[in-house]
């Protein structure tokens, strides 16, 4: 049986619904400039030029204006039109004037929608007939400013969001899950636990990380290279920059160039801050020839790459200027492929499991047939390739869905997919097979015959970017860290001040066995210093009064519970190491 979203091309809904946004704002404000509205995930937005500010206040009205306006909506119709006349249609609107030059540029036909007394231009793809929108299953969301065709450089607009689904239900749902999701934003969460901060002398983009942050940044990547390091890698280390030859012999340069923070030495040579470290590594691995009997080489190493991402894209630690990469090289002969990419595999999973997210998707990113020039390398190359990455998934048992125009531009790849625990699906980890580095570096081994072999290179992260890893999982299990990952274990409550040396004896037999301990010593009363410990998400509690220091037993409370659990010294102190040491995510 179809749901509601199954029987409607939902992207042709929040089309649609996109010229609805638009029309009731020209009913509104009659002097605005509309200019590009998508459907997205989830919803729509429109870009507008106001001749008056507008304020997020104004949503309501706009959308209840949409409401209206649709009542008298019926089918769309179209028409063709010559470019002098969609210029004469639009001869205040200088934002369509550019399309409509661009559209005539490329020798397209130019198009014009009508809803309505209302027309707008656009290549189609909508609603045959609004009469199947249900006014309850879209809303206005909010306001934000957006730069025309995303360059700073260009006027700044005023981008309006809306959400739209099928069904009154789903929107619901979602709008409930968007509650959930701003209660768990990582941001806020960020400042709460005392992770990390951003700094307006440091600048927009580049994160600072607390002691606790720096904490949890280093078990997860220590966690990473224990399980690579049982896969035989080992570590190399690279600089920052480079010159501008590396990249441009790579192929980065030109695909890249717009994106790297550049550095001029004062002798006039050019270099560029990384983006990634794949090149880096190659002139590792091309230091000397290699034998057969040396292959697979693999390379490991976490670091700090650079972007110039522009300010508007910024957001927390999922956008930043200043990444951090768990990345990973593999150069390997043909037929050690198969075992390598299963390799990584393995380390994902256990990774993933780890840190408490379920099952993941498989997705395989590929690359778009119609826009070669996005990529390196031949038709042939890429196809060969995808078909092997077909193939590994097929005999890996698991299922698959592809993505063509999601490939890198050097290679296809695996990506992995996680949902969080309020439903959303994040991409995480990532393997990627790439032949074309290692051609246009001439990376060789030495065969069986004593003649050059081509080698293949195996891209691999496991969280990727750290920063933007923690921005999903802090907000996945909402600050309240498994264990094994939490910067505080376990907190001690002293009744009174004559009771905070109890504490701190405590605290010292715990952390003798490497367990994370704090004494709040704050002047607070008892249940102020346990909210706050609730507040920090602390894993155990021990409150500390008389009759708690004569006994032989501890009074444990156990995050998320108000009941305590009494344990002797020593099982407390098994019980937390055998926890962290499986990397278990249960208390």
């Amino acid at each position: 049986m179809k749901t509601a979203t199954q029987s409607l091309d939902i992207s042709h809904l929040r089309h649609s619904l996109a010229h609805l946004l638009a029309a009731a704002v020209l009913k509104l404000y009659p002097d605005a400039m509309p200019t590009i509205g998508p459907a997205i995930e989830n919803g729509f937005y429109y870009d507008f030029q106001f001749t008056s500010a507008v304020v997020a206040d104004d949503i309501k009205k706009i959308e209840t204006e949409m409401k209206s306006i649709l009542k008298s909506w019926n089918e769309v119709s179209a028409r063709e039109v010559s470019v002098d006349e969609a210029k004469k249609i639009f001869a205040k609107n200088p934002f369509k004037q550019e399309l409509i030059d661009e559209i005539d540029a490329r020798g397209e036909s130019i198009m014009m929608y009508r809803w309505g007394d209302f027309e707008d231009l656009c290549r189609g793809g909508h609603l045959d007939s609004v009469k199947s929108i249900d006014p309850n299953a879209f809303i206005l969301d909010k306001l934000a400013g957006a730069y025309w065709r995303g360059n700073e450089k260009n006027p700044m607009l005023t981008r309006i969001y809306g959400i739209a689904f099928a069904t009154q239900d789903e929107l619901e749902s979602y709008v409930k899950m968007l509650g959930e999701a701003e209660k768990r934003d990582h941001r806020k969460l960020g400042r709460e636990l005392d992770l990390f901060v951003f700094s307006e002398l440091v600048g927009p983009g580049l994160a600072l990380w607390t002691p606790r942050g720096t904490l949890v940044r280093n078990l997860l990547d220590d966690y990473v290279w224990h399980l690579r390091k049982e896969q035989g890698y080992t570590r190399v280390t690279i600089p920052h920059i480079t010159k501008k030859e590396l990249y441009e012999t790579s192929g980065h340069w030109d695909k890249f160039q717009n994106d790297l923070f550049k550095i001029v030495t004062r002798e006039g040579h050019e270099f560029a801050m990384k983006p990634m470290n794949c090149p880096h590594h190659t002139q590792i691995f091309s230091r000397k020839p290699h034998s057969y009997r040396e292959m697979p080489q693999r390379f490991a190493e976490t670091t700090m790459c650079y972007r110039d991402e522009q300010s508007g894209e910024l957001h927390g630690l999922s956008r930043v200027r200043a990444f951090t990469q768990d990345d990973a090289h593999v150069f390997c002969r043909e037929s050690q492929l198969k075992d390598e990419m299963f390799k990584i595999w393995d380390i994902i999973n256990r990774f993933y499991a780890g840190v408490g997210f379920g099952s993941l998707q498989v997705r395989l990113s590929l690359h778009d047939p119609h826009s070669m020039e996005k990529y390196l390398g031949s038709k042939e190359v890429w196809e060969k390739t995808e078909n092997q990455l077909r193939e590994l998934v097929r005999e890996r048992g698991v299922g698959s869905i592809e993505a063509p125009g999601e490939a890198a531009m050097y290679g296809p790849k695996i990506d992995f997919l996680a949902k969080d625990s309020i439903g959303r699906e994040w991409q995480v980890a990532t393997i990627q097979i790439d032949r074309n580095q290692p051609e246009r570096l001439d990376l060789t081994c030495v065969n069986e015959q004593g003649e050059k072999e081509r080698i293949v290179m195996i891209h691999a992260a496991i969280m990727g970017s750290l920063e933007r890893f923690l921005s999903i999982f802090i907000e996945h299990c909402a600050g309240a860290f498994p264990l094994w990952l939490a910067p505080v274990q376990v907190a001690l409550i002293p009744v009174a001040d004559r009771h905070a040396q109890s504490c701190f004896e405590l605290a010292s037999k715990l952390e003798l066995s490497g367990i994370r301990t704090h004494v709040d010593q704050l002047s607070e009363t008892v249940g102020k210093k346990i909210r706050n410990a609730e507040k920090q998400k602390v894993p155990y509690m021990i409150v500390i009064g008389d009759k708690e220091a004569e006994m032989s037993e501890i009074p444990v409370r156990v995050r998320g519970s108000q009941d305590t659990v009494r344990y002797s010294l020593d099982a407390f102190i098994e019980h937390i190491v055998n926890k962290m040491n499986t990397q278990s995510i249960d208390l």
